[in-house]
């Protein structure tokens, strides 16, 4: 008997701790994405904008998952900015971060102005998703279009 409750408290157990992991989504404003930038000049980052409504921006996800694990060894910082409204963060967004399994940092935009935003990141955005942004040190890139994995991994291989 005492093997039969220990095989279920066990059951439980892993049940749980596995399917309760789902990373902490923060809220991050232009100027606070920056600043972490600039703090990070050592490393590459890779910042892609999306939002869980949009199917091109779902569809590339896999490929920013994958040059995240293939390449963390290079000082690569992959962050997934999510442009889904505030209030869908608990709704929306960590739902469909948890059912995908995204292991690259996910950051919800808290900004209020998109048009605001849009122009800080890059005056050539026209606004559409999903984009992205590459940095390395001083060398700065801005792509708006969805990517293949083999076009992210170009882009990321001649920054």
């Amino acid at each position: 008997m005492r093997l039969y409750v220990f095989k279920i408290v066990i059951f439980f157990f892993l049940t749980f701790s596995v399917t309760a992991y789902c990373q902490n989504i923060k809220l991050i404003n232009i100027d606070q994405l920056n600043e972490r930038i600039k703090t990070g000049k050592d490393s590459t980052y890779v910042v892609n904008f999306w939002a869980t409504w949009c199917a091109p921006c779902i569809k590339e996800l896999p490929h920013f998952e994958k040059l995240g694990a293939e390449y963390k060894s290079e000082k690569l910082v992959v962050l997934l900015i999510s442009v889904d409204f505030k209030s869908k963060l608990s709704s929306a967004v960590e739902p469909f971060v948890k059912r995908k399994n995204l292991k690259n940092e996910v950051l919800l935009l808290n900004e209020s102005s998109p048009q605001e935003y849009i122009d800080r990141i890059d005056p050539s955005w026209s606004g559409s998703i999903p984009a992205t942004i590459f940095i390395k040190g001083d060398k700065r890139k801005f792509v708006e279009s969805e990517f293949t994995y083999e076009q992210l991994l170009t882009e990321y291989k001649n920054l």
